[in-house]
């Protein structure tokens, strides 16, 4: 730390897949939809004592005096997000975003900020995933002892001017039935060394398949080569794929229009050349947003 720099956490809240927004909806009710999610998010950052440094197109950059005014801003974004009134432009559920959040010294210069701690930050961002809160050892060194309890250890990872291995942690933010609570039972399982009994069952058009350790891949498209077969110009040939791994049913995008993913009943995420993870039970819809009516939308449920 020089004499110059002092001590914040570092926030990047980034919007997913914005660019997306742009070709479903068009350039006038993106801007709009991406314009009031930016001013949420900065109404969360005051709220919870933060400055906001600045906006850099759909994502903010904002610090907090200490840790636990950050994560509890980042929560708090998550959940503000949910709650936006989308109705009047034709959307029902608003974007997901990304959270990246780092301690450490940074130096102020007219408004804006620099250092290695913003560096982080941003590679933390880069890191999370759709409704994801991504941090560091340094950060939750500097919490409360009471937010111990919903930080996850998820991966060490080279970060580029540290030496060795970054630990990266996850926050749990969201209430208590929810997709983290049954991540925590999969695991419970796992360590029971049960991790052949976890199935998994999709539901299409009155067909169901089944996954298992025995099936641990299934393709989804177009083409004839799938295992499940959508003929729907939405749908790309070679749509997605849902992979068996390490206990886990992650469901895999590699397609043009994103994968809509609805868990619990409780939350839409939107894929796009990404990864999910599919618990408990919830629909799917190739290109487009599943719905109970629709013939094509794909029940999944573990069993």
């Amino acid at each position: 730390m020089t004499k110059d720099s002092i001590y914040l956490t570092v926030m990047f809240a980034d919007i997913a897949n914005s660019t997306h927004l742009y070709e479903v909806y068009g350039d006038k009710v993106a801007q709009t939809l991406i314009f009031r999610c930016i001013e949420c998010l900065k109404k969360v950052t005051a709220t919870y004592q933060g400055t906001v440094i600045k906006t850099i197109g759909d994502e903010v950059l904002c610090t907090f005096k200490s840790p636990k005014d950050a994560i509890d801003a980042g929560k708090k974004m998550h959940q503000s997000l949910d709650e936006i009134d989308l109705q009047q432009l034709g959307i029902y559920v608003a974007p997901n975003i990304y959270i990246g959040i780092h301690y450490g010294p940074v130096i102020e210069v007219k408004g804006d900020i620099f250092g290695d701690t913003v560096n982080i930050a941003s590679r933390m961002k880069s890191y999370a995933k759709q409704r994801q809160i991504i941090t560091t050892e340094d950060t939750i060194k500097n919490l409360p002892n009471e937010y111990k309890s919903v930080i996850r250890l998820i991966d060490k990872t080279p970060i580029k001017g540290k030496t060795g291995e970054t630990c990266i942690y996850e926050v749990i933010w969201e209430e208590v039935e929810n997709i983290t609570n049954i991540l925590d039972s999969q695991m419970i399982r796992m360590s029971c060394d049960n991790i052949c009994t976890i199935k998994l069952e999709l539901t299409v058009e009155n067909q169901s398949y089944l996954m298992n350790f025995d099936r641990p891949l299934i393709k989804l498209g177009r083409l004839p080569n799938n295992d499940i077969i959508l003929n729907n110009n939405r749908v790309s040939r070679n749509h997605a794929t849902i992979e068996f791994r390490r206990g886990k049913f992650f469901l895999i995008d590699k397609s043009t229009n994103g994968t809509y993913i609805s868990i619990q009943g409780k939350k839409l995420l939107h894929i796009k050349r990404d990864e999910a993870i599919l618990v408990g039970t919830g629909m799917i819809g190739l290109g487009v947003i599943p719905s109970a009516n629709a013939s094509e939308t794909i029940y999944f449920k573990e069993i």
